[in-house]
């Protein structure tokens, strides 16, 4: 028999943390909270508690906090390391900052490296705050030469809960059902939350997919903190399925091409260590499957491409397992033996990385000096138009700022060959004064590609997330990359021009543009303090100012029970949204159509409701929800599948039906009645798979096919019948009927109310191969014409010929209102912010 000398932080797991109190005063999480770890989940204020505990007994910890989350709960790191590495932590942070070439000067010759552990991002995946409790305490105890001494050159920092509000929602929930001993049996109440799980925080978003979006608070503090620090090594805990073993690195393909040799090599190494351990244990795992490494918005992937070596861990459990459950195989899966495994792979991250630690920390100088003097792209600068507007721009700017991307601009105007984002291939442009520049000679490098190269490159079209995001898309913008290298100034912050004017007595009208969320915002302001906002339906001229379509005109006359303070309100409510105002003392145009006509129409506050429950999408609901909660401050109304059928809809002007899977809810009665509801002024706003239950159905003009000879044609080019194919190609079979996540440039009528503010092209993100025909009986708004409108990502060749002549945005007039339909979701992730106006013209302007 081989015998394996173990460390002493093994003998603690085996032992159990209870039995090695007496090596040491500080208390274990068991003393401390009262019980057993794994036999009971941990709230989150208890988890915090005891770190603050620790920090007080031990002056090698500390805790501090970061932020707060929507439900005021804190977010907190706690930093562990030796005594004298925690005396002098400013100093070891600015050193790293020094060698990723973020701050200025030269590092010191100490080479502490940093392992920054990320726990419980997914409030269901309990499991990982327990094993937060338990790597603590492992780390802060110091009875264990060996552990200790890996902290003499490293700082490990632990995020013991990233989503605070979405844990406690599962944990609370779980103490609420379940039984006094946990009942194993899967099909047990206990093992199947409610609608709204745990997974997310609370706007129902998905903060793993969050990263480098940032629309969330918890996603925002997090970065900001992170930035700060720049760790070397960071792994984001979670778990899968209950019948799955454990995951841990090397990771699976697609690796995105910016990742480096040595970032592969050493998550082999950190794995090899794991399976040291899970091999003695005769725990089973597996490696290089299913999680990639090329959706930069993750817990891996987006430490990855800031120069660390990110790794995603997945323990089997989730909110399907509770403090037991059996698996498939008949074995009973327990909470204890899920912090074992993730106890495990934390002390072996740490420990792989202390004795690496002097090369760890000098390939992580290595990648920063290559990025900002040899950087990898193609594209040297990327070239971001003024003509985007300072909307736009602004949006822009704060993106770059919150994830350290430097910027800039150019001296003197010049001529340049570069890759037109909105022409979709090469041509000549000329940068001006107020052009954005953004140089890859920077630290920032890799980061900076991943998130603007326009066509990621798959080394495996098989991958575990949407595969198009480019910033230029994203926001909308007219941009350009060059392989030429342009050398940017300094940015200097635009001052605020837009001066407000006083209020005066024969003032006509105020007059505002409308292009941006911006707008949206100011809108809503408007319509909520009372006043009566129109918009023009077409463009026009006046006092040699042009405005398109959808500009809002705000008359004295309709706002005269506002009295003196009309004028005031209207010009100070702008200037707190930096709003530009034009005062006009006539409604006379130039060109176009007087204030009077009626191409002018009144927008009338709509009382807005959103559809949630059982059959709707928990992340769709919450991308609805938090648009008009958080980001435009509009008031809904929120109804519950449950009782959706009691409820009175002439109540309400808009009812948005977010993607999700209704079944019966959506029957031929429902039907009917959302159709009377519409002839009689209702605007039905349908999402994404919520169409699937409208088309080709009586009385929606909605179709997959416009003709059975379409329809025929269509399935016998993508018949899978037409060849023999192998078992094991199924899943790259499937794929060839699939679409994930690509941008496809469509053809955009902006002269219709849903695309006002737009230019006549519009990029979309398309999850699904779902296909819907041309409206017959409508308004095509936005629509892909063929194949090559793809622009960027994967989509499966059959899914591209189907594609083709397919409706994106329509809107079907019915009596005195409207069915909008929306393929695509223009709120997806709350990232993807070309589409919030489209969206916010179905709301405000569609049926006005």
């Amino acid at each position: 028999m081989i015998k394996v000398k173990s460390p002493g932080w093994i003998c603690l797991l085996i032992l159990g943390l209870s039995h090695l109190c007496v090596l040491g005063q500080l208390k274990t999480p068991d003393e401390y909270l009262g019980y057993e770890l794994g036999t009971a989940f941990t709230r989150h204020h208890r988890a915090v508690d005891y770190f603050n505990y620790v920090a007080g007994e031990k002056s090698n910890v500390i805790v501090k906090s970061y932020g707060e989350t929507y439900e005021k709960r804190p977010l907190i790191l706690a930093f562990i390391s030796s005594k004298q590495n925690i005396d002098n932590l400013e100093a070891i942070r600015k050193d790293n900052l020094r060698r990723s070439h973020l701050i200025e000067g030269n590092p010191g010759n100490d080479k502490i490296a940093i392992v920054w552990l990320s726990y419980n991002v997914h409030g269901d995946e309990s499991v990982s705050t327990e094993a937060a409790l338990t790597t603590l305490y492992a780390l802060a105890d110091g009875s264990d030469p060996e552990s200790r001494q890996w902290l003499d050159n490293t700082v490990v920092i632990l995020d013991p809960c990233s989503n605070p509000d979405g844990r406690d929602r599962y944990v609370n929930w779980y103490y609420q059902f379940g039984n006094q001993r946990y009942n194993p049996d899967p099909n047990s109440k206990e093992h199947h939350q409610p609608w709204i799980d745990g997974r997310t925080n609370h706007y129902l978003f998905d903060l793993n997919r969050d990263w480098a979006w940032l629309s969330q608070k918890e996603s925002q503090y997090r970065i900001k903190e992170y930035n700060k620090w720049m760790p070397h090594v960071h792994v984001d805990f979670h778990e899968q399925g209950i019948n799955s073993p454990y995951y841990f690195a090397p990771a699976a393909e697609p690796y995105h091409e910016v990742i480096t040799d040595w970032q592969r090599e050493f998550q082999v190494t950190i794995g090899k260590n794991h399976v040291k351990y899970f091999d003695r244990n005769g725990w089973l795992y597996f490696t290089k499957e299913v999680f990639d490494l090329l959706y930069p918005s993750y817990g891996d992937t987006y430490p990855t491409y800031n120069g660390a070596i990110g790794m995603t861990y997945e323990q089997g459990g989730s909110g399907e397992a509770g403090l037991g459950v059996i698996t498939n195989e008949g074995d009973t899966l327990t909470l204890k033996e899920r912090i074992a495994h993730h106890f495990t792979t934390g002390l072996s991250t740490i420990e792989v990385t202390a004795k690496n630690a002097g090369q760890v920390v000098d390939e992580f100088e290595q990648y920063f000096d290559n990025a900002v003097n040899n950087p990898e792209s193609r594209y040297k600068t990327y070239v971001i138009k003024e003509s985007n507007g300072e909307d736009k721009l602004f949006a822009l700017r704060q993106f770059l700022e919150s994830h350290g991307i430097s910027y800039g601009h150019v001296k003197t105007s010049k001529s340049y060959q570069g890759f037109s984002y909105i022409r979709n291939g090469r041509e000549s442009f000329v940068t001006g004064k107020g052009d954005l520049i953004i140089s890859a000679y920077q630290p920032k490098s890799r980061l900076l590609k991943s998130l603007f190269e326009p066509e990621p490159k798959l080394s495996d079209s098989v991958t575990y997330d949407i595969t198009a995001w480019a910033i230029p898309y994203s926001f909308g913008l007219h941009a350009y990359a060059t392989n030429e290298k342009i050398v940017p100034t300094v940015a200097q912050s635009p001052q605020n021009s837009n001066e407000t004017p006083a209020p005066e007595r024969n003032t006509y009208a105020y007059v505002a543009r409308w292009n941006s969320l911006e707008d949206v915002k100011w809108l809503s302001h408007l319509l909520q303090k009372g006043v009566k906002v129109r918009f023009a339906s077409e463009s026009f001229n006046l006092n040699n100012e042009n405005f398109q379509a959808g500009s809002l005109i705000i008359t004295r006359r309709g706002n005269e029970n506002l009295g003196q303070e009309f004028g005031q309100l209207v010009l100070e409510t702008a200037a707190t949204h930096n709003r530009t105002v034009h005062v006009f003392k006539t409604g006379f145009v130039s060109k176009g159509k007087d204030f009077g006509s009626n191409t002018v129409s009144y927008i009338r506050i709509p009382k807005v409701a959103v559809l949630s429950g059982r059959g709707v999408s928990p992340l769709a609901f919450g991308e609805v929800w938090h648009f008009f909660d958080q980001q435009i401050d509009f008031p809904i109304t929120v109804l519950d599948s449950d009782y959706f059928d009691e409820v009175d809809l002439s109540k309400y002007d808009v009812l948005i039906l977010p993607d999700g899977n209704y079944g019966g809810m959506i029957d031929d009665a429902k039907r009917e009645e959302l159709k009377n509801w519409v002839k009689f002024g209702g605007r039905l706003i349908l999402m994404e798979n919520a169409l699937s239950h409208f088309a080709d159905k009586k009385q929606f003009g909605l179709k997959r096919y416009n003709s059975n000879k379409e329809k025929d044609r269509l399935k016998s080019e993508n018949d899978p019948l037409r060849k023999i194919k192998k078992f094991r190609d199924q899943e790259r079979e499937a794929i060839k009927d699939a679409i994930f996540g690509s941008v496809f440039k469509t053809r955009l009528d902006n002269s219709h109310p849903l695309a006002f503010g737009y230019p006549e092209h519009y990029f979309t993100l398309k999850r699904s191969g779902e296909r819907f025909s041309y409206l017959t009986n409508g308004w095509n708004v936005s629509i892909i014409e063929d194949k090559n409108n793809l622009v960027s990502g994967f989509s499966g060749a059959n899914a591209l010929k189907r594609i083709e002549k397919s409706l994106v945005f329509g809107v079907e007039d019915s009596g005195e209102g409207n069915i909008i339909y929306m393929i695509d979701n223009p709120l997806f992730r709350s990232f993807w912010h070309s589409g919030k106006l489209l969206f916010s013209n179905a709301v405000f302007l569609v049926g006005q």
